[in-house]
């Protein structure tokens, strides 16, 4: 009975950012996937669903009785995890073949996506971490599964529902921006990555975008087809530029103690990597079908290296990311 209730215990106590190891480890499945590694693919996409899992019970003992803080959490951009988490997972379920649970997925994702869009605008403030740009990459990520979707099931509506989608998340990147406070490029827990992972998984959703299309299937005519190729193409360019800076900044101020943000800045490594590949593949540009491996390798290394902290932080009675050296993000959101 003791082990029951620590399990409920532990699960209570799981912080909004939790979503963000789940979107690292299903991000890193597809990245494995796209680059032809289809066993230890699968192996991170267990472990994806298992991590999800725990994320769905989390939510649900939070809506079911604790009304009040899901509600205050539910102001945290954090709180967009839960959305891109099952969205992300949904897209590497839909590669599996496995349509009808991606489609439910979708369902759900897109049944949280505007309450906590909403109830995360209303609470923005100024100078805020990396996860204010959650509200792209929640966005972004229904954009992913929608139009991975479509092209599987050569459902018009949901491509084009994509396309919207898409096109609404870089409007919201750009919103977020001038709120991001450029000092956690240097100080950031790992969350700061995001500002780089909300442009890699834009550049995946154009890239799912444009292999939607088919000849059984007209989605956009030549001028739009020109326009989003262009499009991905850039974000694909800003997002290797970014992750270019934001490495160089982790070398000139190292920050190797464990948090829980750090699972943030794995998603944004492994979306980069993922995006590198389908961009690859989408506008037929081979020569980079080379670093795209790479960068998955080196953002599986990385997930290891957080795996590995996480084990470590909870053997020594850690507990989320105020004990495991990380800020509080909903205090830091709201200053």
């Amino acid at each position: 009975m003791s082990g029951i209730s620590g399990l409920r215990t532990w699960v209570a106590e799981r912080p909004p950012a939790a979503g963000t190891a789940v979107m690292a480890t299903a991000v890193i499945s597809i990245g494995l996937r796209l680059a032809g590694v289809e066993v230890v693919s699968r192996i991170f996409l267990v472990l994806a669903c298992l991590a999800w899992l725990t994320l769905a019970a989390t939510f649900a003992v939070r809506l079911a009785g604790q009304r009040g803080r899901w509600a205050e959490e539910a102001r945290d951009p954090a709180a967009l995890t839960a959305v891109a988490a099952t969205a992300v997972l949904g897209t590497r379920i839909s590669l599996l073949g496995v349509q009808p649970l991606a489609g439910a997925l979708l369902a759900l994702a897109a049944l949280l996506w505007p309450v906590l869009l909403v109830s995360v605008l209303r609470h923005w403030g100024q100078r805020m971490p990396g996860t204010v740009f959650m509200c792209c990459v929640a966005t972004q990520a229904l954009a992913v599964l929608a139009a991975t979707l479509g092209g599987a099931e050569a459902t018009a509506w949901l491509a084009h529902a994509a396309l919207v989608l898409f096109w609404l998340g870089l409007l919201l990147y750009a919103l977020a921006l001038p709120r991001f406070d450029s000092r956690q490029v240097l100080q950031g827990p790992g969350d700061h990555w995001i500002a780089g992972g909300a442009l890699s998984i834009s550049a995946l959703a154009g890239a799912r975008l444009v292999s939607a299309d088919s000849a059984r299937l007209y989605l956009w005519n030549k001028d739009d087809s020109g326009v989003l190729h262009e499009v991905t193409a850039i974000l694909l360019v800003l997002d290797l530029a970014c992750y270019a800076v934001l490495v160089l900044a982790e070398l000139a101020r190292p920050r190797p103690r464990y948090g829980l943000l750090r699972w943030a800045t794995v998603f944004s490594m492994g979306m980069t990597a993922a995006a590198t590949l389908a961009v690859t593949a989408a506008l037929d540009v081979s020569w980079l079908s080379g670093p795209g491996t790479v960068l998955v390798w080196v953002a599986v290394a990385v997930w290891l290296v957080a795996a590995a902290g996480a084990v470590l932080t909870a053997r020594a009675g850690h507990r989320g990311p105020r004990e495991a050296g990380a800020p509080d993000v909903t205090s830091t959101a709201r200053r």
